[in-house]
C-alpha cells in the first residue's frame, strides 16, 4: 500500500489550497477528487467571488486580514493576479437582523479603514443605487472580487509543480483509521496517510458517518443571475462596488467583470438537495424574486442574461469547521458553509500547518469541530 504524510479529499478551493501550502513545504502530499478537476458540482466554479474584510465577527475579520495576505502571496508565487479591488458596500437595514454596528465595531478593532454611510452619501457616490433611508451603508475600500474558476486551477497546478500527487476523478469510497494513519479505501487501490485533510464539502458525511462522526449539514442548490444592463460602463469595477444586502433576505452583487455583466444573487436561498438530487436546474422563482429586488435598489440591472448554479453545506450558525475530529485527532475536517472562497489561500495554509505542526499562528478557535456532534442533516 502506497503511504504519504498527508492526503488530502475534495480539490475544491479549501483542498487545493491546502494541497498547495503542503506540498510547498516539501511535504508527501496526495490529493484525491471524485470528479473532473474544475468540475461544476460543488461551488468553486464560475468566475467570481466577493472579497472582503466587512463581516459582524472579530473572528471573520482577523481571518480575512490573513487571507489578503495569503492571497498576494500566491499571486506572486503564481506570477497572476486573482484578485481586484472594487471597494465593497453592506447595506444594513436599521429594523433588521444585521446591525450596522456588529460590522463597524468588528473593523474597528482590526483597524480597518471604513464608513459609515447614510442612503443620501451612498446615491451621491454611486448614483446607480436606489437606497431606502432607513438603511446604513458600510463602506470598506479593501473589498473587491476573486477569480473562483482561474485561482483554484493556479493552486492545483502550483501544488503539482511543487510535488503533489493529484489523482483526480478518484472517489474516495470510505476511510478507515487504525494505529499507523488513515487509510483511504478507493477503487483504484487503498492509499495510506498520516494525517488526512477532509475538505469534501456537501459529501463530507458519506465518509464521517461511517466513524461515527458526522457533522450537521444542510446542502441546498443555489444560483447566480447574470444581468445585462443598458449602460455597461456605469457599472465598470472603477465605478461600481462590490455590494451585499444584509437582511432576513441576504443578497449579494458585483460589477461587471469579464464581460459587460453584472452579477447578482440571493444567499442561502433554501432550495434543499442533496448532492446526488442536484437538477442543475435555476429555478425560475428564486430568479423572479432576486430581478425584483435587483430593479427595486439598481434601476438600471437591465434584463436577465443567464443563471448559473452551485452547491452550498451549511454548517450549524453558518459557520466554519476547521480542525481536527475530536474521535479521530488524524482527519482534520475544513467546511466553508457557503461563505469561504475568500479565505481560501488561507484556509489552506493553516491546514497545512494543522496537518504538519499540529496548531497555527491564526486564532481558529470559532471554527473547532463541536465535541458532541449530533445526527447530520442532508
Amino acid at each position: 500500500m502506497k503511504a504519504f504524510d498527508v492526503a488530502v479529499v475534495g480539490m475544491g478551493a479549501l483542498g487545493s489550497a491546502a494541497a498547495y501550502h503542503l506540498a510547498r513545504r516539501g511535504v508527501n502530499v496526495v490529493a484525491f477528487e471524485q470528479f473532473e478537476l474544475g468540475h461544476v458540482r460543488g461551488a468553486s466554479h464560475d468566475t467570481s467571488r466577493i472579497i472582503r474584510t466587512s463581516y459582524g465577527s472579530p473572528a471573520y475579520v482577523r481571518l480575512a486580514k490573513s487571507a489578503y495576505r495569503d492571497w498576494a502571496e500566491f499571486e506572486a508565487v503564481a506570477g497572476e493576479r486573482f484578485v481586484t479591488i472594487t471597494g465593497g458596500l453592506v447595506f444594513c437595514p436599521t429594523e433588521g437582523p444585521y446591525p450596522a454596528g456588529d460590522f463597524t465595531s468588528s473593523l474597528s478593532a482590526a483597524g480597518i479603514d471604513h464608513e459609515l454611510l447614510g442612503a443620501a452619501q451612498v446615491h451621491a457616490r454611486w448614483p446607480q443605487f436606489r437606497i431606502p433611508e432607513r438603511v446604513e451603508t458600510v463602506y470598506t475600500p479593501d473589498s473587491g472580487i476573486v477569480h473562483a474558476s482561474r485561482s483554484v486551477a493556479a493552486l492545483q497546478m502550483q501544488a503539482r509543480a511543487h510535488g503533489a500527487a493529484i489523482r483526480d476523478r478518484t472517489r474516495v469510497e470510505r476511510l478507515s483509521a487504525g494505529e499507523r494513519g488513515i487509510v483511504m479505501h478507493t477503487r483504484e487501490g487503498d492509499v495510506r496517510a498520516g494525517r488526512v485533510i477532509l475538505a469534501a464539502d456537501a459529501w463530507t458525511n458519506r465518509l464521517l458517518e461511517p466513524l461515527g462522526a458526522p457533522i450537521p449539514l444542510i446542502c441546498m442548490q443555489e444560483q447566480v443571475t447574470y444581468f445585462k444592463p443598458g449602460d455597461p460602463r456605469a457599472f465598470d469595477r472603477d465605478r461600481f462596488p462590490v455590494w451585499i444586502w444584509e437582511d432576513n433576505l441576504c443578497f449579494y452583487g458585483f460589477p461587471t467583470y469579464g464581460e459587460p455583466s453584472i452579477k447578482a444573487a440571493r444567499d442561502m436561498s433554501n432550495n434543499l438537495m442533496a448532492p446526488d438530487e442536484r437538477t442543475f436546474v435555476a429555478s425560475p422563482e428564486l430568479v423572479d424574486e432576486l430581478s425584483a429586488f435587483l430593479h427595486g435598489i439598481i434601476p438600471g440591472s437591465g434584463q436577465v442574461l443567464r443563471t448559473v448554479t452551485c452547491q452550498y453545506a451549511i454548517t450549524p450558525n453558518r459557520d466554519f469547521v476547521i480542525g481536527p475530529l475530536p474521535e479521530h485527532s488524524d482527519i482534520i475536517v475544513a467546511l466553508g458553509a457557503g461563505h469561504a472562497f475568500k479565505f481560501a489561500p488561507a484556509i489552506g495554509r493553516i491546514l497545512a500547518e494543522l496537518a504538519t505542526e499540529g496548531g497555527s499562528g491564526d486564532d481558529i478557535s470559532a471554527f473547532a469541530v463541536p465535541r458532541r456532534i449530533g445526527t447530520a442533516a442532508r
